[in-house]
């Protein structure tokens, strides 16, 4: 089986995640600049086999756009354009972040590493990725 990789994409960094090749656990990948982000991705593609990207959609609970919104429409586009075959799924990102916040005070991860706002993209790509995996899909 091929992998799937997770994008929480922001206007300035990126982060990554990543499943195993048996598509059951997810793990954090890096967090990249966004404009390196279709360069990232195709040098990963050439070492490891993909098969699907999902990336976060930002809505507000009543399902309104919200101001990342367009951004992340806006790198769908891009990353349709650089990678025609590959399929790409929209998922709720909806408070990731907060609880890539929390998981990383439940790691005992210092405050000055919880600070580091790539750390938390990481971990919000990780969860999404993570909470897709864990759930029944058609």
């Amino acid at each position: 089986m091929a992998r799937i990789i997770s994008i929480d994409y922001g206007g300035k960094r990126t982060g990554l995640a990543v499943t195993d090749p048996l598509q059951i656990i997810a793990t954090g990948l890096a967090a990249v600049e966004s404009k390196d982000l279709i360069t990232f991705l195709q040098k990963y593609f050439i070492s490891e086999q993909v098969e699907l990207i999902i990336i976060g959609m930002p809505t507000n609970w009543d399902d309104s756009d919200t101001h990342g919104t367009p951004l992340v429409k806006a790198a769908i586009k891009k990353l349709e354009k650089a990678f025609p075959t590959m399929p790409i799924k929209t998922v709720d990102e909806r408070y990731t972040s907060k609880m890539a916040k929390a998981a990383m005070i439940e790691m005992g991860m210092k405050k000055k590493d919880r600070q580091i706002k790539s750390n938390v993209d990481v971990i919000a790509a990780t969860i999404m990725l993570q909470e897709y995996l864990n759930t029944p899909n058609p």
